[in-house]
């Protein structure tokens, strides 16, 4: 039915989506960029220059590459095409260099890769049936769904301004989560697999892909109330399943375990010497467990409860957080946030296991484990965010109670991506594509649900409102405040501390609605 309505009189509109989204992305082009431009420079340069052996040793710059291999050979891939713009920039010595052939070079390279992207939105859209035909195109949920993802505003400015090649491998999730919306169990999985070699931070959705497919693929059917015929399982497909995974596993670390330096890749990927929250604190349950302590700490000295030599004088107040010791509560170690993350996913797994609702449950399980990883993780970067807000979209045109979820995820944590552009001329283009995309999300979803009840409850709105006089106060009020020079860290602070209470408000949200929902009769029989 959508994909019907998709190839009668989609494709134009379509078309004008994703070539409307790419001209933007070329204005962006001379906009500030980060260290992860220096980054992925590097990585042309290691993977161009030196053999296989030496890509994962290499130290000259303190940007080492830490992705995995798949990731590493399109960086080779790339710097065959960069030679042509300015071979300079493939000189390892040549430390943050960035020519405007380097620039051009680079930003194009992830505008090209996006076409990924674009093609996996438009599977989605396939894939997706709206809930009533409409008869104006821009109220289709398919339209819909195509602005959310395409001109997705974190991604747009963690990609396009920020730097990083984000928009591809999420491409290559949708893709597959499209497949397995398709049936196609074996590709999904595939695309799966490549994705995790691309980047490993996808790990944290692995356990909803590994449940859905051993539910959905390797039992073959289901007794009449929902449960499984345990008799039904295919001892082929999970061999099918198996293969796959070996033989992309096998093509990615199988050089680097001939040369015995699988030990030094790990050690690449997983490095716990890092602190618990990232530079910029993500807005997740760490952030309020630190505000926790912060809190207590200023409260023990007025009371004189704590001892104010003993207290190290920097923890905390540099804003840039790498390792530090909590002052009054426990300290947190790699391990017991792996524990925490690990508790936080089981439930949303035991639903896709136990009652299983076909494509939309595996999405509600993959969105939960996002979000729990993303709450509890070790040194989780505030655009992991992404990782939950894209998925949530394809739920957000199915039902009102997801929509309205959707709008607090994506609008908070879309402001706690903000201090990742800190730049004066960014300033005007961040607020206004947040505003543009925002006011789009509000607009669409609340015609589209207009039978329903409101998407919002008071206090909802009340809670997304405060964001305006946030930005306010952190861009404006606090940089002519004498606190500046003394507490520089404090908008970061507050920007993190309020959308944690948000993110962690949805999350609780999802998860209630998942838990709480009971099976339609037809949901049983497939």
């Amino acid at each position: 039915q959508g994909g019907r309505a998709m190839a009668a009189g989609g494709r134009g509109w379509f078309r004008a989506l994703a070539l409307g989204v790419s001209f933007l992305k070329c204005l962006l082009i001379p906009a500030y960029y980060s260290t992860d431009f220096e980054v992925h420079r590097n990585w042309l340069a290691i993977t161009h220059n030196l053999p296989l052996s030496q890509w994962y040793y290499e130290a000259t710059s303190e940007w080492t590459l830490d992705y995995p291999p798949f990731f590493a050979w399109f960086e080779y891939a790339l710097s065959h095409v960069a030679k042509y713009f300015d071979p300079q920039m493939l000189v390892i010595e040549n430390l943050n260099y960035a020519s405007r052939a380097t620039i051009f070079f680079q930003r194009l390279s992830v505008i090209f890769t996006d076409t990924l992207f674009i093609y996996a939105v438009h599977e989605c859209c396939r894939c997706i049936n709206g809930k009533r035909a409409a008869k104006d195109i821009l109220e289709k949920p398919t339209f819909i769904l195509a602005v959310l993802l395409l001109w997705n505003f974190g991604l747009l400015i963690v990609d396009h301004i920020h730097f990083q090649y984000n928009g591809f491998l999420f491409g290559l999730m949708l893709l597959s989560v499209a497949r397995l919306c398709q049936k196609r169990y074996l590709e999904g999985a595939l695309l799966f697999a490549v994705l995790l070699h691309f980047k490993h931070i996808y790990i944290y959705v692995a356990p909803a892909y590994g449940i859905y497919l051993l539910r959905s693929y390797c039992f073959t059917a289901n007794n009449a109330d929902g449960s499984l015929k345990w008799r039904s399982f295919s001892f082929l497909h999970v061999t099918l399943l198996g293969l796959i995974v070996c033989l992309v596993s096998a093509l990615s670390l199988g050089p680097f375990l001939v040369l015995g330096q699988l030990p030094q890749v790990i050690a690449r990927l997983f490095p716990f010497k890092r602190g618990l929250c990232h530079a910029y604190w993500a807005p997740n349950f760490w952030a309020l467990y630190n505000a926790m302590d912060k809190a207590l700490t200023i409260l023990g000295l007025k009371c004189n409860f704590l001892d104010g030599k003993k207290i190290p004088k920097a923890s905390m107040t540099g804003g840039l957080v790498q390792e530090f010791q909590h002052t009054v509560l426990p300290s947190v170690t790699p391990l017991a946030t792996l524990i925490c993350t690990f508790i936080a996913i089981l439930p949303s797994v035991f639903c896709l296991w136990f009652k299983p609702q076909g494509p939309r449950g595996f999405l509600q399980c993959l969105v939960l484990c996002a979000l729990s990883s993303f709450m509890f993780g070790w040194h989780v970067h505030e655009k992991a965010i992404l990782l939950a807000i894209l998925p949530l979209s394809l739920l957000s045109i199915q039902r009102a109670k997801d929509a309205g979820i959707y709008l607090i995820l994506a609008t908070t944590g879309h402001f706690s991506l903000f201090p990742l552009l800190f730049t004066p001329p960014e300033l005007p283009i961040k607020i206004l594509l947040m505003l543009l995309f925002t006011v789009y999300s509000f607009s669409s979803l609340k015609s589209l649900f207009r039978r329903e009840k409101s998407l919002l409850n008071w206090l909802e709105t009340i809670y997304l409102i405060q964001l305006v006089p946030l930005e306010i106060f952190c861009e404006i009020i606090f940089p002519l405040t004498p606190w500046k020079q003394h507490f520089p860290f404090v908008p970061l602070f507050l920007t993190s501390v309020y959308c944690a209470l948000g993110i962690t408000y949805a999350w609780l949200k999802l998860y209630v609605s998942v838990l709480t929902e009971r099976i339609s009769v037809r949901q049983k029989a497939e």
